[in-house]
């Protein structure tokens, strides 16, 4: 086989196995303070934590040498005053790979170089060298042989979208449309993302009334207060995906498709001056709980169901260098002295259902009476903000029926009721659910609380069933058959 045509099924490869992982949800380090913690503590923290993706602003050598040999996926940063250097010069560029990501692979897992950060609305003279820099960056890549392991791209901020509400007529900000078609053009070409700081925060305080504060935190809507966009009749149960939409909307605006959205920044500041009233701990804590859950559910957005966006929590570390207000100095789940401003897990909490043998034999079930509207509300709340396991009913999954609401809805609804009964969880859904002692699971499609007695196998489970272990187990047997295909063509 030739070089490249094995290089051809090793990126094939590559893709299948990053297509089947799903979402992720990782943490930005900024260093604009005054007392970082050591290198080797802020990886023993990342380990404490199980955090397997990091966003470093910068390119800190010392970071690098830590995070070696740690699994953990790297995103390095050129910072916005070194960008008019690489973007002018190819030998710069060139070094500036050599120097701090060459110098460090394989052992320390960079996959992503950020390059700069909201260069067009931060420091729009330097808009002309950005996608310059872009270029001479991949070819010092391709030198390097390093192209296909480490992707290029830059953040964006959300200023970029001139109105980003409703999301169906959501485009880029005219000014830079030259700019973005060439950027775009280069995520297109080289297999990249558009990065975006999503910041719910910003957009809540901008719109001083015009959204509810529970729909920026993921938190469950009124049935009056139902979001939807005019054009599409999709509803939005927070403005996280809302934000995604627009900038899917956007990209496809300039007539540009399969881009995914990855987000580079979103996150919530935990205090604020006497006029940010929005800034609290609880306030932090909700967005950032929600946002993981809703990220490591995969379950898309509105109008990009099947399209997870990975999103980098902003941030680590408090930064209290950083200019501006109050709340700018405080988007940390941590202190630099290593203490917590409040705990935050980033494991997948909704991947378990604990065992509760009280509500063996009983489910949460649609009301097939209920208007379809009514439950399709309903739905999207218990996948988004209620944080059900529905990786289940999603297409080419056991429990996926493309025509039946009302089965659909109540896989996510008993999922739901079973995952959070313990602790308050009801089963109403504004009056389109109910309990029944029948149970709903048909074939490999298994409901929580099942005893077996309608299951494919006819025999009795030893506790309620993970969807995620159905999917799991067929993505093995995916996964296994590709592996065993591809080896038979690099034998040949």
């Amino acid at each position: 086989m030739s070089p490249k045509r094995l290089q051809g099924v090793v990126m094939l490869l590559m893709l299948m196995v990053l297509n089947v992982s799903g979402a992720f949800v990782g943490i930005t380090i900024g260093n604009d303070m005054s007392n970082l913690p050591s290198a080797t503590d802020i990886v023993a923290i990342l380990k404490a934590k199980k955090i397997q993706h990091v966003r470093l602003i910068d390119s800190d050598h010392q970071m690098l040498t830590a995070l070696a040999n740690t699994g953990i996926e790297v995103m390095v940063g050129v910072p916005n005053d070194q960008l008019l250097r690489v973007g002018q010069s190819r030998s710069t560029a060139a070094d500036w790979i050599n120097k701090n990501v060459a110098a460090y692979v394989p052992a320390t897992n960079i996959t992503y170089i950020a390059v700069g950060d909201e260069v067009l609305t931060n420091i729009p003279n330097a808009a002309l060298v950005l996608i310059p820099a872009l270029q001479f960056l991949q070819s010092a890549l391709l030198a390097a042989n390093l192209n296909t392991q480490v992707k290029i791209s830059s953040p964006h901020s959300m200023d970029m979208i001139s109105k980003a509400f409703p999301p169906s007529t959501a485009t880029f900000n005219s000014t830079w449309s030259s700019i973005m078609s060439q950027y775009l053009q280069f995520l297109k070409n080289t297999g990249s993302s558009f990065m975006l700081n999503a910041q719910p925060y910003y957009s809540y305080v901008g719109g001083q009334g015009v959204f509810p504060l529970e729909y920026a935190l993921f938190r469950s809507l009124s049935p009056n207060g139902q979001i939807s966009d005019p054009n599409t009749n999709l509803f939005y149960t927070n403005m996280f995906d809302a934000i995604i939409d627009a900038t899917y909307n956007s990209i496809q605006a300039m007539n540009f498709t399969g881009i995914p959205v990855l987000v580079t920044a979103s996150g919530w500041p935990w205090r604020g001056g006497q006029n940010e009233k929005a800034a609290t701990v609880d306030n932090a804590l909700a967005y950032n709980t929600n946002l993981i859950r809703h990220v490591l559910n995969n379950s898309g957005t509105p109008s990009q169901p099947m399209n997870q966006s990975s999103t980098y929590i902003f941030e680590l570390f408090n930064e209290d260098l950083r200019s501006g207000p109050v709340s700018e100095k405080s988007w940390g789940i941590m202190f630099p002295n290593a203490t917590t401003v409040y705990s935050l897990s980033f494991e997948d909490v909704a991947t378990t259902i604990p065992e509760s043998p009280a509500l063996r034999g009983m489910f949460c079930v649609a009301n097939s009476s209920a208007p379809h509207g009514a439950l399709k509300h309903s739905l999207d709340w218990a996948c988004g903000p209620g944080s059900a396991n529905c990786s289940a009913i999603q297409p080419g999954q056991p429990c996926y029926e493309s025509d039946n609401i009302v089965a659909v809805a109540s896989y996510a609804f008993n999922d739901y009721y079973h995952r959070t009964q313990s602790s308050g969880g009801t089963c109403s859904f504004n009056g389109t659910a109910m309990i029944t002692s029948t149970d709903p699971s048909h074939g490999s499609c298994i409901f929580a609380g099942s005893t077996g007695a309608n299951g494919s196998d006819g025999g009795t489970a030893s506790g309620p069933v993970s969807p995620d272990s159905f999917a799991s187990k067929s993505q093995s047997c995916w996964l296994t058959h590709l592996v065993a295909a591809l080896l038979a063509i690099l034998v040949m």
